[in-house]
């Protein structure tokens, strides 16, 4: 579906908590949303980060100048639906072409009820946000004015004033069962938090069953499942308010259950474990972050989409090896337990989307588990 040209389009308002406000065109449907405001500084790959769960509650930025060129498909998605609380880009393509594409960005926006906003000036938004930190933030189609919508901005709940995880982690126990491609091990329990479905899809390739739970089971069922590993997923909001989830990875941790955590799951097996954790500016949102691997001095372009990080002046470092470093902020990328077969990385390993070059760290943290080899103390993941 083509879009309307500009004369025609519906105007859309963007107003941050600050009082800042960007005037542009209506994309999706139209109406008032609020949330978040992050960007994301991916040139492609806008399907996985609309529909990945780990960005409940935000509107989502993109900074690359023309988003939707190729459509949107049936094979890329994240989850079921769209989790973004809005959409901002400078120019929506009004063409789709694509021999994968069943629908256009605007259509699979309108589809799912998402407001977003075209036409601004998203280099100036993007460093707006650069100097003053993430904002609520809300984008209007409404004849709103500038103190009525601040009003409701400012009224609108924090991150961590939410329990997004519960939005967005599975009601239900799922057991998949395959043949992989790539058989390391049979059973792995994974706790959701709001995984990505390329997630389970590259780890269907490595174990013969995955046990998908909820983010509130209890120790006692997880152990029931006897599994030789258990993954912490990715997912949305501030860490430091799942007191329960905290608890249950601690309580693992005492099991001596192999345990490997990616981003929110990251934040959790570290916080279990001492450290603490705190908000970052404007966190880490693309497919082009540069990460050192600490022991073997590799560079990974890596995915990353968070918010939070570990505080380097908190590292508890008499049970915790830091084995990842990003380079743009030399902030904390990856973890290992000193004497528990624990580890974790604060980026995306399956790249979905973004470069596969950390994509053998699922199968190292399994190849350890079954090999029953595990030297916490010397290697890195």
């Amino acid at each position: 579906m083509a879009l309307l040209p500009s004369s025609e389009k519906m105007p859309a308002r963007l107003l941050l908590e600050d009082g800042t406000v960007f005037d542009g065109t209506a994309i999706g449907v139209p109406g008032t949303t609020f949330g978040e405001i992050v960007f994301n500084t991916a040139a492609t790959g806008y399907q996985e980060i609309l529909t990945d769960p780990s960005y409940r509650g935000q509107i989502v930025l993109m900074t690359y100048p023309e988003i939707g060129n190729y459509g949107v498909n049936t094979e890329d998605f994240e989850s079921s639906q769209i989790h973004s609380a809005g959409f901002v880009t400078r120019r929506l393509s009004p063409t789709t072409s694509s021999w994968r594409a069943n629908s256009s960005l605007q259509d699979f926006l309108s589809k799912n009820g998402v407001t977003g906003i075209e036409g601004i000036d998203t280099r100036a938004l993007t460093r707006r946000i650069r100097s003053a930190g993430v904002m609520k933030a809300g984008i209007t189609t409404n004849h709103l004015s500038v103190p009525e919508f601040l009003a409701q901005v400012l009224a609108q709940p924090t991150l961590n004033q939410q329990n997004l995880v519960e939005q967005v982690t599975t009601t239900q126990i799922f057991h998949l069962k395959q043949t992989p491609t790539n058989p390391i091990l049979k059973k792995l329990v994974v706790i959701d938090f709001g995984i990505k479905k390329s997630i389970l899809t590259y780890l269907q390739e490595l174990v013969n069953e995955i046990i998908l739970v909820p983010y509130s089971t209890d120790l006692e069922t997880i152990l029931s499942f006897q599994p030789e590993g258990v993954l912490l997923s990715n997912g949305p909001g501030d860490p430091s308010t799942l007191h329960s989830s905290i608890q249950l990875a601690s309580d693992l941790i005492k099991a001596n259950i192999p345990l490997f955590g990616i981003c929110l799951g990251h934040q959790i097996l570290a916080l279990a474990c001492g450290a603490k954790v705190s908000k970052m500016p404007f966190g880490h949102h693309g497919a082009n972050h540069p990460v050192k691997d600490l022991e073997s001095g590799k560079i990974n372009i890596t995915s990353q989409n968070h918010g939070y990080a570990i505080q380097k002046e908190s590292f508890p470092s008499s049970d915790l090896k830091i084995t990842h470093l990003n380079l743009n902020d030399q902030t904390i990328a990856g973890i290992r337990h000193l004497t528990k077969p624990v580890c974790s990385v604060q980026f995306h390993p399956e790249a979905s989307p973004g470069p596969h070059d950390s994509q053998y760290l699922f199968e190292q943290f399994m190849t350890e588990i079954s090999q029953h080899n595990i030297l916490y103390s010397t290697n890195t993941l």
